[in-house]
């Protein structure tokens, strides 16, 4: 197993479930349940890598990135947005927000 940490961030149980047992074999796997959890583990933990899906309830996924880029302690950490929706507006907004990448559900 690899030293590196993923923080999956996304409201769907079974999502985070399933995402985290695909990586969890090469990866230390960390999850937050919402964008609020998202930044508070990130503040804490530091992981190499954040998943972040943008629609979870309270903060959602691109206020969540925003809080995390605009930290200097977690403004490098990797943010890769993950959504079921491929519309180009939300791939603009997540560049907008300092996303580095962005996946289309399903994977």
């Amino acid at each position: 197993m690899s030293n590196k940490t993923i923080l999956i961030a996304d409201d769907e149980p079974d999502i985070r479930l399933m995402v985290s047992r695909m990586l969890s074999k090469d990866y230390f796997v960390l999850e937050a349940a919402d964008g609020d959890e998202a930044v508070n583990v990130a503040r804490v933990q530091k992981p190499d890598l954040i998943l972040m899906d943008i629609m979870m309830p309270g903060k959602d996924g691109y206020s969540a990135c925003h809080s995390v880029k605009s930290d200097p302690a977690t403004k490098s950490i990797p943010v890769v947005m993950v959504t079921g929706i491929g519309h180009q507006l939300n791939v603009k907004l997540s560049a907008e927000v300092g996303a580095d990448g962005y996946i289309t559900k399903p994977f």
